[in-house]
């Protein structure tokens, strides 16, 4: 059943009793559902919060173009609502949910004990390197001096840009520019609480080598590895990542480093 949190500015599902001491959120155009199976293998008897980040599922687009720290700032509400979240939580944050609750950590440290991460790109691959084409360079620019009408911009959007970037549209569009140029180091290097990275093998998107090499940004942090799962970790291994959120590696695949 759909919730609201923080005062009616965000919305999307509980489970289990209240107060919750998991938060999870979810990653760059999905949704809270996606940690349904995670919930479903998960022991009943832990309560999770998980909202819908701004323009996505149930709640609005934000009003201007968001930083991760934007919509960290945007989650405080959730620890101000008596009964919804307990004194200190488990974070988990999958791909953009991750780069939030990363800056969750600087606004209410004294409230998360640990947080789990899954498919953030915490650092840039190091085997793409951004290049713009040249055309859509030129197309660029011409569109900024007015000699270039948006109809032909957005085309050449269409064809060059990433997925991502082509599904979203107005200030989503915005923000996903925006967050592309964020940096997280300095963030993470300031994490006081354990960390654990959970990475499926065969991740494209962020692959696993992003993990190895991000996993020393923290001052503590583990890394399992699941075989056989992509980037949608939560609906692909849900009883894996349940385990490490419980804090029982047991019986878990991949052995943490």
């Amino acid at each position: 059943m759909l919730k609201s949190f923080a005062g009616g500015q965000v919305f999307g599902a509980a489970w289990g009793p209240a107060p919750a001491r998991v938060l999870v959120l979810h990653g760059w155009r999905r949704t809270h559902a996606d940690f349904d199976p995670v919930i479903a293998a998960a022991d009943a008897q832990v309560g999770a919060v998980a909202p819908d980040l701004h323009g996505f599922g149930a709640t609005p687009a934000p009003p201007a173009p968001w930083g991760s720290p934007d919509y960290a700032r945007a989650l405080c509400g959730l620890f101000d609502e008596t009964g919804v979240l307990a004194d200190r939580v488990v974070v988990v944050g999958h791909s953009f949910g991750g780069r939030v609750a990363l800056h969750l950590w600087e606004l209410v440290p004294d409230r998360i004990e640990r947080m789990v991460l899954t498919g953030v790109p915490l650092l840039p691959r190091s085997d793409r390197r951004a290049r713009v084409a040249v055309r859509y360079r030129l197309g660029r620019r011409l569109h900024r001096l007015g000699l270039l009408g948006e109809p032909r911009m957005e085309s050449l959007r269409q064809r060059y840009g990433s997925p991502d970037y082509r599904a979203a549209s107005g200030v989503m569009r915005e923000v996903f520019v925006r967050i592309l140029h964020e940096d997280y180091r300095r963030v993470a290097s300031a994490v006081g609480c354990p960390v654990d990275l959970v990475w499926g093998a065969d991740d494209a998107e962020v692959p696993l080598a992003v993990a190895e090499r991000a996993v020393g940004l923290f001052p503590s942090a583990s890394l399992a590895v699941i075989p056989g799962v992509g980037h949608l970790l939560p609906t692909e291994a849900p009883a894996e990542l349940a385990r490490i959120v419980s804090g029982d590696r047991t019986g878990a695949p991949g052995a943490p480093r």
